[in-house]
């Protein structure tokens, strides 16, 4: 991905970008599908899959909006706020348990400026990570475990959330490899390929064969699934969030779920595709090696990727011109600079190994 000023490049950004199948196979890709990366915010689809399976959505009475933000990375906005409170009430859990931080929060820009305003310092609940962290506290309360340390690597709560991981990626918790996140708990390191394999197994559960032991996580991934495809606003926010603005310019087609330092996995849900015969579900993996402090190498290039794979039609892109080409304006809003997303991802056929 360039960054060109009146045809000047500024800077590149360079990565790597893998589509596979819910068997490894993979589809199309640039760069290294080998590159190891953690999941950071990708893995959260993952985790809530403990609390379904512990009897979560019948003891706490949860809705699909709240399943949805328990696997978000939020904006910290009111009606996100308000989701997770109401679910903590039912579960009689304080919000003050929250040990995500809240350093950098909310992501929503009018509503940090909103709170600035008022003298309101955020609290850990617009943590964009307090949904992930409601799982554990969830599964706490329900497992009579110690509320206090749900974040600590040996709570019985972290320990669950580590066998969902684990299985759902078609593998052990013995064998993964871990790593601190941003929020206070642990991340885990997969190589790209497995990421977009795990991504095709959110977009269609149900293609796991019944042999495969993945096929026990199947029916909880299919609740979450269906939660995120339904409030897609839940996943992000209402305001400038890729993840949000894919999923609803391609409505009930798309999960997408980026992470920190540049990574963002995509579940394509099965469906006619554009100018390929491919239907069945895939996953994306995308991934800019420099972190991407600006977003637009992450922005173009998924974009990008979703349009070669056949997933986007036309009046998406237009929905997602922002995102595709995202350009820097001058004071008088002018077009100062422009990043152009220029790869092509080449038809493979390799199994996971």
């Amino acid at each position: 991905m360039r960054q060109l000023r009146n045809g000047i490049e500024e800077s590149v950004h360079r990565g790597d970008v893998v589509e596979a199948d819910v068997t490894g196979r993979l589809i199309r890709a640039v760069g290294d599908a080998d590159r190891v990366v953690t999941l950071r915010s990708t893995v959260k689809p993952f985790g809530v899959v403990a609390l379904i399976e512990a009897g979560g959505i019948e003891a706490f009475d949860l809705e699909p909006p709240e399943i949805a933000i328990m696997a978000s990375s939020h904006s910290g906005e009111d009606f996100h706020v308000r989701t997770l409170q109401g679910m903590f009430r039912r579960a009689g859990v304080s919000q003050t348990l929250l040990a995500c931080g809240s350093e950098g929060m909310p992501l929503d820009t009018l509503t940090a400026a909103r709170l600035a305003r008022d003298g309101e310092k955020a609290s850990a609940i617009r943590h964009m990570c307090s949904g992930q962290h409601a799982v554990s506290l969830l599964l706490s309360r329900l497992r009579g475990w110690d509320l206090e340390t749900y974040w600590e690597a040996d709570h019985p709560s972290q320990e669950a959330y580590r066998s969902a991981v684990a299985r759902a990626f078609g593998t052990t918790p013995d064998r993964l490899r871990t790593a601190l996140d941003g929020c206070g708990v642990e991340t885990y390191a997969f190589r790209l390929r497995e990421v977009a394999q795990a991504y095709a197994f959110l977009a269609d559960p149900a293609e796991v064969p019944k042999r495969d032991p993945r096929s026990a996580v199947a029916p909880a991934l299919t609740v979450v699934r269906d939660a995120m495809l339904a409030n897609p606003e839940m996943v992000a926010g209402r305001h400038d969030r890729l993840d949000t603005s894919l999923m609803k310019a391609d409505e009930g087609r798309l999960i997408s779920k980026a992470g920190m330092e540049a990574l963002r996995a995509i579940a394509i849900v099965p469906g006619p595709r554009i100018g390929t015969g491919l239907d069945a579900a895939s996953g994306l993996a995308v991934k800019i090696e420099d972190g991407d402090g600006y977003d637009r190498g992450t922005w173009a290039a998924s974009v990008e990727a979703l349009r070669q794979v056949g997933v986007l039609d036309a009046q998406a892109l237009r929905l997602l011109a922002r995102y595709h080409r995202p350009t820097i304006l001058d004071p008088h809003g002018r077009v100062g600079a422009e990043s152009v997303p220029e790869f092509e991802l080449a038809p493979v056929g390799e199994l996971i190994g």
